[in-house]
């Protein structure tokens, strides 16, 4: 669990990095050439997620989901300079407790 804690912000940085690359360039008018420097970074989130160590792809993506709510409002706060709601707060809660379950599950066996 240590392992995965440390991987999925790293995770999520990247997805979000590479995903906020491609919005630039296509809702913000960026420079076409920050596509490579996206892929990269999502080329980077999926490697980052293969070193989880679980017996099954679709309990490390769940889990990681509530990381990457709670990263996404991070990257909203100081990239987008906008504050989160409660509601969006309230809700990475939740998407936190649901992972935390995930994974205490499968630590179980």
């Amino acid at each position: 669990m240590i392992h995965a804690l440390a991987l999925y912000p790293l995770a999520a940085l990247a997805e979000i990095g590479g995903c906020f690359a491609l919005w630039s360039v296509l809702r913000s008018g960026a420079s076409p050439w920050w596509l490579l420097p996206g892929a990269a970074a999502l080329a980077a989130f999926a490697w980052l997620l293969t070193l989880v160590d679980s017996e099954a792809a679709g309990r490390t993506y769940a889990a990681y989901g509530g990381v990457y709510v709670v990263a996404s409002l991070l990257w909203l706060w100081a990239v987008e300079g906008r504050m989160p709601s409660g509601t969006d707060l309230a809700g990475a809660a939740l998407c936190l407790a649901g992972a935390g379950v995930i994974l205490g599950g499968a630590l179980r066996g």
